[in-house]
């Protein structure tokens, strides 16, 4: 059985690369030449960690194979992956331009039984929508194939993707009849070594599952940013907080991490697509609305609290380390970095960044204050002359700085420790001006 991946975005390649590497025949389809071209000689064109090895392993085994021809990828796959982008509206709304075209593509060219599966996140009611489209194309076309929609949400976590994708939580699939059920089952089998637990429910069930296990971490997320932010007021530490928290079995310690606020490419499009679906269905989400406006306030707060540390940014240096919205992906997607670098420009700051990965994209996405930024070989060259630091994004070779060098490049020395990585090493932070994030009585 042939699978077909369209789309080689972040989920459709991670997906096509898992699949093969379980020894599967896998055709993955994008419409960019040059990422096929990149692709095909074993180049990946997203950062991921193992990602590389792992497709070029496949592609030298024969499994993993590379196409702009959508034509190709319909006719000789019996289940194809949609894994194209779905970018949030200015409502909020997922854009399914992407998602529809495909549908239009498949219904063009398919000549016999086909799965077709929504990988994409896609509001309730995408796979009927997907369906429709289909069934129109066959009809102008005047010919009637079977075929099935699935709806298969992903779970991956960017710098974490491979193992997610090879050793997942659960497999979510969502079906309308047994034929479907059982042709997804076959290709997921190869994960039941792992003790992986299948959820088999209908379609509209299994496109709400991913919103909502995204905005409840979202919401997770504000809320222990929301405690940092009152810890700060009245002298508490919000990590013990956290960390006795989470030694409740109902609640766990995961994402109970204080920051500079949630990104990428999930949570913040995520959020607001499902808020959105429920104003179309009367029904009002306030707990994710209010989540969201949460994480915009903490981004707006932590650039405030270096400005009135400093008494002010204007004509001051300040170090950035950490770009991308998270460790182990060059993904810049609603950073937090974004907004707070932003903010501090608007206020006079001259800026001095490094991240190992962000920093290609952080270019493109901050060119209109590029003459405020410049960006430097390492931690300790973006440390030089500089009034402050601010850890960003928790990058592990952050993690273990010389700070003894940190703090003879630097000229003032402000630490904004955003990601609370030297809070208890307060013996070697003493010299300087520390302050993280929600930690009461700090400095």
């Amino acid at each position: 059985m042939k699978i077909g991946i369209i789309g080689t975005g972040y989920v459709g390649l991670v997906q096509g690369v898992i699949l093969s590497d379980f020894g599967m025949d896998v055709l993955c389809m994008d419409v960019s030449e040059e990422k096929i071209n990149l692709l095909k000689n074993g180049e990946s064109p997203i950062y991921e960690p193992g990602l590389s090895e792992m497709m070029l392993k496949n592609i030298k085994a024969g499994r993993l194979h590379f196409t702009t021809s959508v034509k190709e990828t319909v006719e000789n796959c019996k289940v194809i992956f949609i894994a194209v982008g779905t970018p949030a509206q200015e409502d909020g709304s997922a854009d399914l331009h992407y998602v529809m075209d495909v549908a239009k593509e498949i219904g063009t060219y398919i000549n016999d039984y086909k799965v077709v599966v929504d990988k994409s996140t896609v509001p309730v009611g995408t796979g009927k929508k997907v369906k429709e489209v289909i069934k129109n194309i066959m009809k102008e076309r005047n010919v009637d194939f079977e075929f099935d929609v699935v709806s298969n949400p992903e779970f991956l976590r960017e710098g974490k993707a491979i193992r997610d994708c090879s050793t997942p939580d659960r497999i979510v699939i969502g079906t309308e009849n047994e034929r479907a059920q059982k042709i997804m089952k076959e290709i997921y089998d190869v994960f039941t070594i792992n003790q992986t637990p299948f959820v088999f429910t209908n379609i509209e069930t299994a496109e709400m599952i991913k919103y909502a296990s995204n905005a409840f971490l979202a919401v997770k997320i504000s809320f222990i940013n929301e405690m940092a932010l009152l810890a700060e007021k009245i002298g508490a530490n919000v990590q013990e907080i956290a960390k006795a928290m989470g030694m409740d079995g109902r609640i766990s310690p995961k994402f109970l991490h204080a920051g500079p606020g949630y990104g990428g490419s999930c949570f913040p499009k995520d959020t607001k697509a499902i808020v959105r679906i429920g104003t179309e269905n009367d029904v009002e989400l306030k707990v994710i609305k209010s989540a969201i406006e949460a994480n915009e306030k903490q981004k707006h707060k932590m650039a405030e609290k270096i400005i009135e540390k400093m008494d002010g940014v204007k004509d001051k240096t300040i170090t950035i380390l950490g770009l991308s919205f998270k460790p182990e992906t060059d993904d810049m997607r609603d950073a937090p970095a974004l907004d707070i670098i932003k903010e501090l420009v608007k206020n006079g700051a001259k800026i001095q960044a490094y991240c190992p990965e962000g920093m290609k994209e952080a270019q493109w996405r901050l060119k209109d204050i590029d003459k405020s930024i410049k960006y430097m070989i390492n931690e300790y060259d973006a440390a030089k002359g500089a009034n402050a630091l601010v850890i960003m994004t928790e990058w592990a070779q952050f993690r273990a700085m010389d700070l003894e060098r940190i703090y003879d490049n630097m000229e003032e020395h402000y630490f904004f420790d955003l990601r609370n990585v030297y809070s208890k090493k307060r013996d070697l932070m003493k010299k300087f001006k520390y302050y993280g994030v929600g930690i009461g009585g700090e400095n």
